[in-house]
């Protein structure tokens, strides 16, 4: 290639890469606004056909949210954005969800689906009428995303005694191997300890292996003994 042709072909790299570089400047502008457009100030909370704005003030430290349907804005002011939110839901008719008081020591708040692989029925399948009309101590039956669901509160030493021992209460009396947990996203992870969310998600995965490896072969002993000698001495 001759010193011409060089000179040539750089001036059109030098071109391409300016010509990409305000390419990328204008799309993350665009994007960055079209953020600021979708998002605006403050966390936005979704109700039933209603949008919810919350902000606090740093001065007082309250919260202050803004529901809109459309039709009309209104807004309330509490302590926490829950509650803030809450009362505005409760001003447009609809129910409001607060946060419970954590469960007293020894005891633990969990929801147990029915949500067999590949096969799972609906909350109004006949098999959970028993169950329904008599259910376990410290739970209540109800319908979770069209699955049949328990919410409870338990005790147990930690979350997976209670879970184990309920889980166990309801194969003995209904026949039902209970599925999960209720974490959707299994992937996600947090290491707090034996009765939060992350032990939620090994509840889960454990009682998925239960349910799924028996249709492969693996017994309840295979499991126990491959997570022994997968985990070793620790």
């Amino acid at each position: 290639m001759s010193d011409d042709e060089r000179a040539r072909c750089a001036a059109a790299l030098e071109g391409f890469f300016e010509v990409a570089q305000a390419w990328e400047f204008e799309l993350a502008w665009n994007l960055c606004w079209l953020e600021k457009g979708l998002s605006g100030v403050g966390r936005r909370r979704e109700g039933v056909g209603l949008a919810v704005r919350v902000e606090r003030d740093g001065d007082s430290g309250l919260w202050t949210a803004v529901g809109d349907d459309g039709e009309r804005r209104l807004s309330e002011t509490a302590e926490t954005a829950d509650e803030a939110t809450s009362l505005v839901h409760e001003a447009f008719g609809l129910k409001a969800w607060r946060p419970q008081p954590p469960p007293p020591p020894g005891w633990h708040r969990f929801t147990l689906i029915h949500c067999p692989a590949g096969r799972a029925p609906g909350y109004g399948d006949p098999r959970y009428d028993g169950i329904k009309a008599g259910p376990p101590a410290g739970c209540a039956a109800e319908d979770v995303g069209g699955y049949f669901a328990l919410r409870c509160e338990r005790p147990g030493h930690r979350l997976l005694d209670a879970v184990g021992e309920l889980c166990g209460e309801i194969r003995e009396g209904h026949g039902l191997l209970m599925t999960d947990l209720g974490i959707e996203k299994l992937w996600e992870w947090s290491a707090d300890g034996t009765d939060g969310w992350g032990a939620e998600t090994v509840g889960q995965l454990l009682l998925m292996a239960a349910e799924r490896g028996p249709q492969l072969g693996y017994g309840p002993d295979d499991l126990v003994a491959f997570l022994r000698a997968a985990a070793g001495s620790g």
